[in-house]
């Protein structure tokens, strides 16, 4: 009896190419699963189940993760206001866990032997699948076919040609990646230091020139209105922003960082949805939470969203991290509105009955109510008194 192998499968050129290798080169008895973190029509996932039969699978198992996903992942890269180096809201990386860990699961549901996934060696997702694998499925042989056998685009593509499979092997000029928490774009420009890609490039054409104003509801740090429309789930939310703000251009720009494997990359990315709402939120923390609490959940983020971007989302740390992440959010309450305008947006303002900055306590740079001159006076000479002291004691150095 042959053996099973689960194929991590989107229907491209390196995944059929492992269905017909793993199939009728290795003898594996296939069965292809396709988890869907908001990149794929339902038309678009049919046509990928039917490819997958028509390249012989055994089974073909699509997984509707999109609200799983932001439930396990994207509501603490919001809560943390994650930007890696400042600029990345880890659009593919935190989509690329999500689908490993339903991947390991279909596995011990099959009791399949082997699991294998279409990663070549040059990049990242290699790592995220490999390490989850080893951690969720221990003892279960990780098939890569790609980057074990060193495979040019174009020995693929003669491999499947001598086997008879007809589809589509035109190279696309860049390579595009949707997900709910944004798309990646990659191309020419993108594999120097140097180029921005065209207009055409971006999967969002601008089509929307006058400026516009929405307001964003959040309840406890999670967006459920827009505009006063109600949504049953933030996913569902997220993607209706993303068809406001998408078609201004917003969101667009070339993240450069360092790779799990040690090298510098760049890639293009549009997240309209995703900087909208990661800014907005981040206004509104500012007026309802203390300097404190802002303070250690700025470190604390930088730090998840690296360990995350790094596959790491199975470490115990991560859990307690998130577990700060969510007791912060207790009064993150309120209204946040922006003006949306092409390739660019701005926040003006929040309304929020935990907002902080109330005039019943005082207005900055004006007048106060809550204490006296005198009271600043002695503040101000206690604390910097140790400051003081120092500078006494060293003055003579």
């Amino acid at each position: 009896m042959a053996q099973k192998v689960v194929l991590g499968f989107s229907g491209g050129l390196d995944t059929t190419f492992c269905v017909k290798y793993l199939s009728e080169d290795k003898g594996y008895e296939v069965h292809s699963i396709i988890v869907n973190t908001g990149g794929f029509s339902a038309e678009e996932l049919q046509k990928i189940e039917a490819h997958a039969y028509a390249l012989g699978v055994k089974s073909h198992t699509t997984i509707d993760a999109v609200k799983g996903y932001y439930d396990r992942i994207i509501r603490y890269l919001i809560y943390g206001n994650v930007l890696k180096n400042n600029t990345y809201p880890l659009s593919v990386s935190a989509e690329r866990l999500s689908q490993a860990l339903h991947i390991a699961e279909h596995v011990k549901k099959l009791g399949a032997s082997a699991v294998a996934h279409g990663s070549t060696g040059a990049g990242n997702d290699q790592v995220r699948f490999d390490m989850v694998f080893h951690i969720m499925i221990p003892g279960v042989e990780i098939l890569t076919p790609i980057r074990d056998l060193k495979l040019s685009r174009e020995a693929e593509i003669s491999y499947l040609k001598e086997k008879g499979i007809a589809m589509n092997f035109d190279k696309a000029m860049y390579s595009i990646n949707k997900g709910l928490w944004g798309t990646s774009v990659g191309g020419k420009e993108t594999l120097s230091s140097k180029g921005m890609l065209p207009e055409e490039a971006w999967p969002t054409q601008v089509t929307k020139s006058t400026a516009e104003e929405v307001k964003l509801h959040f309840e406890k740090g999670e967006l459920t209105a827009i505009n006063d429309r109600k949504f049953e789930h933030p996913s569902e939310a997220i993607q209706y922003l993303q068809t406001i703000a998408g078609p201004f251009g917003i969101g667009r720009d070339i993240h450069v960082g360092d790779t799990i494997i040690g090298i510098k990359g760049r890639v293009g990315f549009e997240a309209a949805a995703p900087m909208v709402i990661i800014k907005a939120h981040h206004a509104l923390e500012k007026h309802v939470l203390t300097k404190w609490q802002l303070t250690w959940k700025d470190q604390l983020a930088q730090f998840y969203g690296n360990w995350l971007h790094e596959g790491q989302i199975l470490d115990p740390v991560m859990r307690d991290m998130e577990a700060f992440f969510e007791r912060s959010q207790q009064n993150v309450t309120g209204d946040v509105f922006m003006n949306l305008m092409p390739y660019r947006f701005q926040v003006i303002g929040i309304e929020s009955k935990y907002d902080l900055m109330s005039s019943k306590f005082g207005k900055y740079g004006e007048m106060n109510s809550g204490w006296s001159g005198e009271d600043v006076r002695g503040f101000s000479k206690i604390f910097g008194n140790q400051v003081a002291i120092w500078n006494s004691v060293n003055s003579g150095q």
